[in-house]
């Protein structure tokens, strides 16, 4: 799983991105740039600081990543991105007071991630704020940390019984979710219009309690059935998904709506404002 998120430090904002296998942050570099040197056009800063990098020798260009990051009209961009040990090589070419506050800052944002992956609890009470920030009610709230609850005793089952690798987590997901949706994950978010966002995240209140449904009945049937591996644990994705299909098309059958849906909670685009001309 990847994750994306806006951390602020001393009011401003720098980009983030968790990525779950390598299990470390990276930021972006124009962010940090602009948080150190204060400069309005951070870019151009990068760019001469870049060249001048190269020319010494320095193999940081080599490290740079390029994710794609939401910018200010909207619209996502590839941005140059670097993970915290090479983020710090990068502060000490750059002459700033805030260099020092700014890794203290770097170490609390790790640290508060070492204690969401040993204390889940933890993760889930930041979820919580967050989601309460971007106006979700409390009913979606509490809908979706439930089935987080009920993912993780279903991934708890799988690390126990012979599933190991993070693909091996995305095929088995993939089979339960396109069986009872009738979409792969990536076409669910396509539909929704989503990139790097959680698609689950962005599901209606019955989406999350189907998703629910299908992970429940799968962890029960892998139990009852004894599921060992990727193989077994794929016919048992398949039986519990297939149990909240039949759920689903019982309900659209009586309520005449469709549970699966474009709808997301992406901020609107906003809009360029266009320039008359005068004549």
């Amino acid at each position: 799983m990847k994750e994306n998120a806006v951390k602020i430090f001393e009011q401003k904002k720098v980009r983030t991105h968790w990525d779950e296998e390598e299990e470390k942050w990276y930021f972006s570099v124009i962010d940090v740039i602009e948080v150190l040197t204060g400069s309005s056009i951070p870019k151009r800063y990068w760019s001469d600081l870049k060249k001048k990098l190269t020319n010494e020798g320095s193999q940081l260009y080599e490290n740079i990543v390029q994710l794609k990051f939401q910018s200010s009209d909207g619209k996502k961009y590839a941005t140059d991105c670097l993970d915290t040990q090479n983020l710090l090589r990068l502060i000490q070419s750059v002459p700033s007071p805030k260099a020092e506050p700014f890794k203290q800052w770097l170490a609390k944002v790790g640290y508060e991630r070492m204690q969401e992956i040993s204390d889940p609890e933890q993760s889930l009470d930041r979820a919580r704020e967050n989601w309460q920030k971007l106006g979700r009610s409390e009913k979606w709230i509490q809908q979706r940390m439930s089935g987080q609850e009920t993912r993780n005793k279903l991934t708890d089952y799988w690390k126990e019984n012979g599933v190991e690798k993070s693909d091996e987590f995305a095929f088995l997901t993939n089979i339960i979710h396109q069986e009872w949706t009738g979409l792969k994950v990536k076409e669910h978010k396509n539909l929704k219009g989503l990139q790097t966002q959680n698609l689950r995240d962005h599901m209606s209140e019955a989406e999350l309690i189907f998703t629910a449904l299908a992970e429940l009945s799968t962890r029960q049937i892998a139990e009852v059935d004894e599921a060992k591996g990727v193989p077994q644990n794929a016919v048992a994705g398949k039986k519990g998904g297939k149990i909240a299909k039949d759920a689903r098309l019982a309900l659209e059958d009586q309520t005449g709506k469709k549970v699966i849906t474009s709808e997301n909670f992406l901020p609107p685009p906003t809009e360029k404002k266009k320039i008359s001309k005068k004549k």
